[in-house]
């Protein structure tokens, strides 16, 4: 058709809109490509077995008929939790097909949320079969369908089939891995292969793909499979084809979200004009648009409980997507919220007439139980509950009126001082892309809560670059004065460099402006007051608050003033307050790859942070083995367990002298973290806290909603030590090392490796070296405990030694 044309296009796009150079040629009707090949589409959440359970399918009908197959899997860029979708095709004829299936036969939506979030009839063909996995019975799905849904079904002719895949997985010890009773029900349906044969197969590759997990995984997943034939079909009416389906109404979002985020988010990027981007050419992006995401998608959540509550805030430090936080009401916001809200009067002086409520954000939350785990509640009773999303969704009006009207109560208490007073700071790292449950996220949330109106963050390719910024969800987000952390990334090798580059150009911005205010100080042209304030930032410009506080009265004091010297000044606004840098990462980048440009940047002695988020392996890559990762560990690279000692990075660090160094675990001692965040920002040089986190990929057999309890049981049984570093107490003549953990129980060291897949998987494949490699895994942590020790108990100076240093316990706090 373009060569018909009297002038047609030269380089042309197909699949682009391209309203800017116009060089595009307009998509046609989609069709199908061969009417004898059967197409499948799934739709799944990250982490739930949709994929894995796909490429088992593929393969089953690949090996056992004459048929050809082709499957294609398409992600998004969160991690486990996030958007998944299996492309299958099998038939008699040899596919020669592009990957995505656009016109499939079959569909199957996993996740009951994804009805309202996803276009997930789309070019479902008519007489076609839909696959729902569904939460409510039978006679009561009708009434969960959105309209559109149920127009496609009746004018498509589409049979609906529902099975309660999410109960079943619950029911038989699964979790949220329903993959398997889902492979089971689509093969129950489809007959592509007969059923018996699917059954047969399934199990193989159950042995196959889980065998090395134990004879109980095997078994809860053969389970599965049987239960998978309970799926049942559910009636259409005809009369659904007559509904008359309204136009979603436009919220208050920017243009920005509404023209593009949210596109985006629904899986129609790929529809969105090349004009969309006008203005964005170099890839900056909003902050902040995670708030926009609301995706329902954790199977439960928490339901606070007041009578049992001690407003401790210990479920808001811990919660790894911010989706659970404290609000104090002054008594106008309390009227607001209305009757049916409960809430408690709030403790403290501070707050003395206001109300208190723990409220729950239930459309982000991803149910990972972590809360509620850590919750001390009232004389043993939590205070927090895990029920069925479902029953929750009327509380989601009471978040939105939390943060939309109620204030900020941050500025009435002292947010450093303890874990409670902390989390009245609104998070500057909200609702990320990070697993249920994550280890890591816990740590940057509470740093930006603390400093985050001034940082600059310099992140590491890694989860945490992952999550951190996973197109187009930005977690890291802005206060009520409109400021937050300013976040980009750079790559394995050179991400410390990337940020000490930050702290080289934002040192010489503030000497520039020194120079100016000091020919200020010279000049006739301003007042003694405005001197004054020159005078106070050159004195105190590394202070971090009273650099605030000064910077604050010159703007104030310098604006409408004409004078050239003072519009420089004003010009460079952004610069006058001290800045927060930090680099993050996790140990593949601090340990590895990036370990030489991190001793460059530590040994260089300027004023930077560094936290490395410790999993002990490369969780972003796959499971590769790291430095980081502790003898006896299985990984990629270690499939036999890893023989040699983990590399200690904060005692390779602490030789220097000059730098601030704190190995910390949140959930052994919250305050602990508190207390070493505060001493490393406020060292002005540079300063290193490695953070153990907790990871997906280390299989915790309770689960990740245990996180903070593995957290906490790492450091009773010796596995993981707590420690500071702090050179500023050498110059005062004391030891600037603090042992900050007890003694550890050593019996309890062997039931912590039994208690992670990533040690008990070397039982199944190597019985014979597991004993042995376990004894020295705990011989290895002794022999750190005891190096610690002799620090410890070193004499400096005037000042006795001390084998541990007291820190705030948790209950304390």
């Amino acid at each position: 058709e373009n060569l018909s044309m009297a002038m047609p296009k030269n380089d042309f796009t197909i699949g682009i809109v391209d309203d800017v150079t116009f060089k595009s040629l307009p998509v046609k009707e989609e069709v199908s490509m061969d009417e004898t090949t059967y197409e499948a589409k799934f739709y799944g959440l990250g982490s739930d077995g949709t994929v894995g359970a796909n490429k088992n399918s593929i393969k089953i009908i690949g090996d056992n008929t004459d048929k050809y197959v082709q499957a294609y899997f398409a992600y998004d860029s969160k991690k486990s939790g996030g958007f998944t979708c299996s492309h299958l095709r099998f038939g008699d004829n040899a596919i020669r097909s592009t990957y995505l299936v656009n016109t499939p036969n079959f569909v199957a939506c996993h996740v009951p949320a994804y009805l309202y979030l996803y276009d997930v009839t789309a070019g479902l063909k008519k007489n076609g079969t839909f696959l729902l996995n569904s939460l409510w019975p039978k006679e009561e799905v009708a009434d969960h369908l959105p309209d559109q849904v149920k127009q496609y079904f009746a004018a498509n002719n589409i049979r609906l089939y529902i099975i309660n895949a999410t109960a079943i997985a619950e029911e038989i010890g699964l979790g949220n891995r329903t993959n398997t009773i889902l492979q089971s029900a689509f093969f129950k349906i489809s007959n592509v292969i007969p059923y018996d044969l699917a059954v047969e197969q399934m199990k193989k590759f159950i042995v196959k793909s889980y065998g090395k997990k134990g004879e109980e995984v095997v078994k809860m997943n053969n389970a599965a499979v049987d239960r998978g034939g309970e799926v049942e079909q559910v009636e259409v009416p005809s009369e659904w084809a007559s509904i008359q389906v309204t136009a979603d109404t436009a919220d208050d979002a920017p243009e920005f979200i509404q023209n593009v985020v949210k596109p985006v988010l629904a899986q129609r990027g790929y529809s969105l004009p090349v004009s969309a981007f006008s203005g964005r050419e170099d890839g900056t992006w909003e902050m902040g648009t995670t708030t926009y995401e609301k995706r329902g998608v954790a199977v439960n959540v928490p339901v606070w409980h007041p009578e049992n509550c001690i407003q401790c805030n210990q479920c808001a430090y811990v919660c790894p997507h911010a989706t659970i936080r404290p609000f104090v009401l002054d008594e106008e916001e309390v009227k607001g919220a209305g009757e049916g809200v409960e809430i408690l009067k709030a403790q403290g002086k501070q707050f003395t007439g206001m109300g208190f409520r723990i409220q729950v954000d239930v459309l982000d939350c991803l149910g990972c139980g972590n809360c509620a785990d850590v919750c001390p509640g009232k004389k043993g009773v939590n205070a927090l509950e895990m029920v069925p999303i479902a029953t929750q969704m009327d509380n989601q009006q009471n978040w939105d009126y939390m943060v939309k009207h109620v204030s900020s109560k941050a500025h009435m208490v002292d947010v450093k001082m303890n874990v409670k007073n902390s989390q009245f700071a609104k998070p500057l790292f909200e609702f990320s892309g990070a697993c249920s449950g994550c280890g890591e996220t816990p740590y940057i949330k509470l740093i930006t809560q603390l400093y985050g109106d001034r940082m600059m963050i310099a992140n590491a390719t890694g989860c945490s670059s992952i999550y951190g910024a996973s197109a187009p969800a930005t977690p890291y987000t802005k206060n009520e004065e409109g400021k937050g952390p300013a976040w980009a990334n750079s790559l394995f090798e050179d991400n410390a460099e990337f940020g000490y580059g930050f702290v080289i150009a934002n040192t010489s911005m503030r000497n520039h402006l020194q120079e100016l205010m000091q020919q200020g100080l010279r000049s006739a042209a301003f007042s003694e007051e405005q001197k004054a304030l020159f005078q106070q930032w050159i004195d105190h410009r590394e202070e971090t608050d009273e650099s605030k506080r000064v910077s604050e009265q010159i703007v104030s004091a310098l604006s409408g003033s004409d004078n050239k010297i003072a519009l420089e000044i004003l010009s460079m606004e952004k610069y006058l307050a001290k800045k927060s840098i930090w680099v993050f990462g996790g140990d593949g980048w601090a340990y590895d790859i990036g370990f030489g440009g991190l001793d460059h940047v530590l040994a260089g002695g300027q004023d930077i942070n560094v936290l490395v988020l410790d999993t002990e392996v490369y969780s972003n890559t796959g499971g590769q083995s790291s430095k980081s990762t502790p003898t006896a560990a299985v990984a990629k690279f270690a499939a036999a367990g890893k023989r040699i000692r983990k590399k200690d990075l904060g005692m390779i660090a602490a030789t220097y002298g000059y730098v601030y160094v704190a190995q910390v675990s949140m959930g052994a001692n919250q305050g602990h973290y508190l207390k070493a965040l505060k001493e490393a920002e406020s060292y002005h040089g540079p300063s290193l806290i490695i953070a153990y986190s907790p990871c997906i990929s280390h299989g915790l057999k309770r689960g990740m909603g245990t996180a903070q309890a593995e957290q906490k049981l790492a450091v009773e049984c010796g596995y993981w030590h707590l420690w500071r570093y702090d050179p500023r107490l050498e110059a005062e003549g004391r030891n600037p090392f603090q042992l900050d953990s007890k003694e550890p129980d050593w019996s309890k060291f062997k039931d912590f490796l039994l208690g992670e897949v990533r040690y008990t998987q070397l039982i199944k494949s190597f019985p014979k070296q597991a004993d042995e490699l376990f004894d020295a895994a705990r011989e290895n942590a002794q022999w750190r405990y005891r190096s610690y020790q002799r620090m410890a108990n070193a004499n400096y100076g005037d000042g006795s030694a001390v084998e541990t240093t007291a820190v705030a316990s948790d209950e304390e706090n």
